[in-house]
C-alpha cells in the first residue's frame, strides 16, 4: 500500500480526484485503489513546553532563564491525537510513503516531522502541489522527487521552529516578569518579528507626536508659451535659507522675486524630452497583493489572505496564495490564453479586458523559470468563477489576480516624458509632464495621470510671465502605518535600516517575516493589545510603548530578524549548517536577557504616550496564551485547515 500524506484535507481531496480509480472515504484517510490518501491538520506536532523538560520551569523565574532543551522534545497538539492515531496505523501498512506537504519551509517541516515522529524509517517521495485543478495535480504526480532532496529545506524550518521557542519563551518570560515587579498586570510577550513590527508602528507614532510642523514657502509662474501656457516651480538656490529637501524656510525672497515677475521675458533654457517604454507589472506575490488591495479596496492583509485561501481551497480558482515570487514558470505560457478565458468567464470587467487588447503572441518578462523557485507569482487556474458563489472580498481579489496576468498580453505603455527649465530674471523654474503615446496595459489599472501633458516647446523659445503667486506650506508629519503600509515596510525593511553594510545586506533577503506569516502577524499585534486600529490606521497602545522602550534597542529592531531569515534561506540551501546558527543566537539571547530591568521597565510604563486598547482583558489573555511558545502560537493559528491554515511561524 502507498501512503501519501497532504498537508490538509483539501489537498488531500485534490490528490485523490486526480488518481486513477474510484474514491472510497475511511477514518482520516481516502482510499484510491492501492493508495491511502490521509492528511495533517497543519501542524500536529508542537514545540513541548518548558515544563515538558523539567517540572520547575512551570513556574516562571528569572533565575531560569535561559531555557535550553539538551534534547528537543515534539508533542502531540491537543486535538491531534486522532489523526495522528489513523497516520500510524497506515504507516505500519505502508510499503511506500509520500510527503505531501505545501511546497515551502513550513510545508516541509510539519508533514516530515509527523513521519519522523511516527518512527517511519522507509524511503519517502516528494509531491510537490501548487495548483489544486486536476490536470495540474496530475502532473505533479507524474514528477514526483526523492524527500531527501529537501533535507537542507527541513532542517532550516527545524532550526526556525526550534529559535523562535528559545527567543519567545526565554524573552516573554523575562519582560513579563520585570514587568510584574514595575507594576504591569499581564503577560508582555516578545518575538523575534512581532516586536520589530511593533517597533515599527511605535517608532512611527512617537515620530508622528513629536513632530513640529515647519512653515515654507514655495513660488510659482505661469509662462506663456508658443503653443499655450506651462505652470513651472521656483528653484531657489543655496544663497537662500533651504532646508534638507531645498525647500524655502523664509517668505521674503519668494515675495521679493514674485515682485518682479509680472510681465517679465523669459526663455525655455534646457528641455530634456525622453519616450519611454514601460512593462506591465508583474503578477503578484501575495505581499504585494496584500498591498494594492489594501489600498484600493481598504482590505487588511489577513482578510486579503483568508480571501486567497478560501479561493484556493474551496472555489479552487487561484494557484497557490502564500507565495513570495512574482514571476510564472514558462510551461505555463503556450496554456495562458485558455486559462484566462475561463477565469474571465462571467465578468464584465475581465471579459472586457480579455476580448478588448489582449494579444497572447505577447511573451512578457514575467515568463522566467530562473526567477521561480518553490513556488510561483499567483495566479488563476482556469476554472471557471462562479461569482454568486464568491463574498465581495473574494471576488476584488480574484479581480486583481487576474487583471496582473491579463496585463501581461498587453503592449507596453509608451509615453513621452519632458522635464523643463525655464530661465527668468536669472532665475530658474522647473516644470514636467508626461504625454501619453500608446496606453498599452494602463487602462488595465487605471486612467488617472499624475503629471499632465506640456505643450510643444522648443529649446530657446522665449516664454513670458502670465501670473505668479506666493504659496504658504506646512510641513506635514508621517502618516501612520496601515495595513498596506506596514507589510511594504516588511517587504522593504532594508529602508529601516541605519547600518549601510547591514542594509546592503537585507536588500538580498526576503524582508522582515515572510508571505505566510505577515498578516499573521499584524493579527498577534491586535490581539496582544499592543496595536490597534484607528479607521485604516494602526497605531500603538500604551503597552506596545511601553514595551518597545523597556526592550533592549536590538530587540526592537528589524536587523536581527532578517539576518535570520537570510541565515535560514543559507541552511535551506545547503550553504550552512544549523548547529552554528542556534550557538550564535544563544550568545544574542543570553546578552538581551542581561538587558531585562524592573527600573527600566518601570520608567518606561509610567512615561509611555499611546493608545487605549479595546476589550484589554481579552487581549491580555490572547497575550498570556501566546507566551507559552511557538506551540501555544500554532494552537491559535493552525486549528483548521483553510483558514489561517499557514500562518506557522512564531511571531
Amino acid at each position: 500500500m502507498r501512503l501519501i500524506i497532504a498537508e490538509k484535507p483539501s489537498l488531500a481531496r485534490a490528490i485523490a480526484d486526480a488518481l486513477p480509480g474510484q474514491v472510497s472515504r475511511e477514518e482520516g484517510s481516502l482510499r484510491v485503489g492501492d493508495t491511502r490518501v490521509s492528511w495533517c491538520l497543519g501542524h500536529l506536532l508542537e514545540q513541548a513546553a518548558p515544563d515538558a523538560y523539567d517540572p520547575r520551569y512551570k513556574q516562571w523565574r528569572l533565575d531560569h532563564l535561559p531555557i535550553v532543551p539538551e534534547q528537543w522534545k515534539l508533542t502531540p497538539r491537543h486535538n491531534a491525537r486522532g489523526q495522528l492515531k489513523v497516520l500510524r496505523t497506515l504507516l505500519k501498512q505502508a510499503k511506500s510513503v509520500v510527503h505531501a506537504g505545501d511546497p515551502d519551509r513550513e510545508g516541509q517541516l510539519l508533514v516530515q516531522e509527523v513521519i519522523d515522529y511516527l518512527g517511519w524509517r522507509g524511503p519517502v517521495a516528494r509531491l510537490l502541489i501548487s495548483d489544486l485543478n486536476r490536470p495540474a495535480v496530475q502532473r505533479a504526480l507524474e514528477r514526483m522527487e526523492d524527500n531527501r532532496s529537501y533535507q537542507a529545506l527541513y532542517h532550516a524550518a527545524e532550526a526556525r521552529s526550534r529559535a523562535d521557542w528559545l527567543y519567545g519563551i526565554n524573552l516573554s518570560r523575562a519582560w513579563t516578569l520585570t514587568g510584574r515587579q514595575a507594576g504591569h498586570d499581564g503577560v508582555l510577550s516578545v518575538g523575534r518579528v512581532q516586536t520589530p513590527v511593533l517597533g515599527l508602528v511605535a517608532r512611527r507614532d512617537r515620530e508622528i507626536a513629536d513632530f513640529m510642523p515647519r512653515p515654507f514657502y514655495v513660488l510659482w509662474a505661469d509662462f506663456q508659451v508658443e503653443h499655450g501656457t506651462v505652470r513651472a516651480w521656483w528653484q531657489p538656490d543655496d544663497r537662500h535659507p533651504l532646508d534638507d529637501q531645498n525647500r524655502l524656510l523664509k517668505r521674503e525672497p519668494a515675495e521679493a522675486l514674485a515682485s518682479r515677475l509680472p510681465g517679465a521675458l523669459g526663455r525655455v533654457a534646457t528641455l530634456d524630452a525622453q519616450k519611454k517604454r514601460q512593462a506591465a507589472p508583474l503578477p503578484y506575490s501575495l505581499s504585494a497583493l496584500q498591498v494594492d488591495a489594501a489600498r484600493r479596496y481598504k482590505l487588511s492583509a489577513k482578510g486579503v489572505l483568508d480571501a486567497c485561501q478560501a479561493l484556493y481551497e474551496h472555489h479552487r480558482l487561484i494557484t497557490y496564495p502564500r507565495s513570495d515570487c512574482r514571476y510564472l514558470p514558462q510551461d505555463h505560457w503556450p496554456q495562458a490564453r485558455r486559462t484566462l478565458e475561463g477565469a474571465c468567464t462571467g465578468d464584465e470587467t475581465l471579459s472586457g479586458w480579455l476580448l478588448g487588447g489582449a494579444d497572447f503572441s505577447l511573451r512578457s518578462k514575467a515568463w522566467n523559470d530562473k526567477q521561480v523557485g518553490a513556488h510561483h507569482a499567483l495566479a488563476p487556474t482556469g476554472a471557471r468563477p462562479d461569482f454568486a458563489r464568491l463574498s465581495a472580498s473574494e471576488a476584488n481579489v480574484f479581480r486583481l489576480i487576474v487583471r496582473n496576468v491579463l496585463a501581461q498580453f498587453y503592449p507596453p505603455l509608451e509615453t513621452r516624458e519632458v522635464k523643463v527649465d525655464f530661465e527668468v530674471l536669472e532665475e530658474r523654474f522647473r516644470a514636467q509632464g508626461r504625454e501619453i503615446l500608446a496606453p498599452g496595459w494602463k487602462p488595465l489599472f487605471t486612467t488617472r495621470d499624475d503629471a499632465p501633458p506640456l505643450p510643444s516647446l522648443r529649446q530657446g523659445e522665449p516664454a513670458r510671465v502670465a501670473d505668479q503667486a506666493v504659496e504658504d506650506r506646512m510641513t506635514r508629519p508621517p502618516e501612520p502605518f496601515t495595513d498596506a503600509s506596514l507589510i511594504k515596510a516588511m517587504m522593504n525593511i532594508a529602508r529601516y535600516v541605519e547600518d549601510i553594510a547591514v542594509r546592503r545586506t537585507l536588500r538580498e533577503t526576503d524582508g522582515l517575516g515572510t508571505e505566510a506569516t505577515r498578516a499573521g502577524i499584524i493579527e498577534t499585534l491586535l490581539d496582544r493589545g499592543f496595536i490597534v486600529r484607528q479607521g485604516s490606521a494602526l497605531r500603538a497602545t500604551r503597552t506596545g510603548q511601553a514595551l518597545i522602550a523597556a526592550l533592549p534597542d536590538a530587540a526592537t529592531r528589524p536587523e536581527r530578524t532578517a539576518l535570520w531569515e537570510q541565515r535560514l534561506s543559507a541552511i535551506a540551501e545547503g550553504s550552512d549548517q544549523a548547529a552554528p546558527f542556534l550557538d550564535a543566537l544563544l550568545g544574542d539571547l543570553r546578552t538581551l536577557l542581561a538587558g531585562a530591568d524592573a527600573a527600566r521597565m518601570r520608567q518606561a510604563l509610567a512615561s509611555a504616550e499611546g493608545f487605549e486598547a479595546p476589550a484589554r482583558a481579552k487581549a491580555r489573555k490572547a497575550g498570556r496564551r501566546g507566551t507559552k511558545g511557538t506551540a501555544a502560537k500554532r494552537r491559535t493559528t493552525k486549528r483548521t485547515p483553510g483558514k489561517n491554515s499557514k500562518n506557522k511561524e512564531e511571531a
